[in-house]
């Protein structure tokens, strides 16, 4: 009498995880998330670990829940496992102001971002 199980969002040798809120413009994170496409996990989790961005951070703890959700709810091997896929959306913007000169208004716009990280597992060529 219990409902059916949810279809699989994502193909079987692949995982993903998705981080909301992050406190930066989607221009900025997109930069961070064009530096780990296309390149395996190990690869991309150090060159997080020493970018200098600040929100890299928190893309590299997406990154690590995504290979956590490959290995212990997909069975997937860690070893073989690329980001295929990194994506970026626009979230809430809070709109701040400051008074200026001469009766006006300074909009200040202060940007929320998410981001969706697909790790694929491939088979390597040998």
């Amino acid at each position: 009498m219990s409902k059916d199980k949810n279809p699989r969002r994502v193909a079987d040798n692949e995982a993903r995880a998705k981080l909301r809120m992050l406190r930066t413009s989607p221009q900025k994170l997109n930069l961070v998330a064009a530096l780990i496409r296309g390149k395996k996990v190990d690869k991309a989790l150090t060159d997080l670990t020493f970018s200098k961005k600040r929100i890299a951070g928190d893309v590299k703890k997406c990154l690590q829940s995504a290979i956590a959700n490959a290995e212990n709810n997909h069975n997937l091997d860690v070893d073989e496992l690329v980001v295929a896929e990194a994506y970026v959306g626009k979230n809430l913007i809070m709109k701040r102001g400051r008074p200026r000169a001469r009766g006006r208004f300074g909009k200040i716009v202060k940007p929320f971002s998410e981001i969706t990280i697909l790790v694929r597992q491939i088979e390597e060529q040998a």
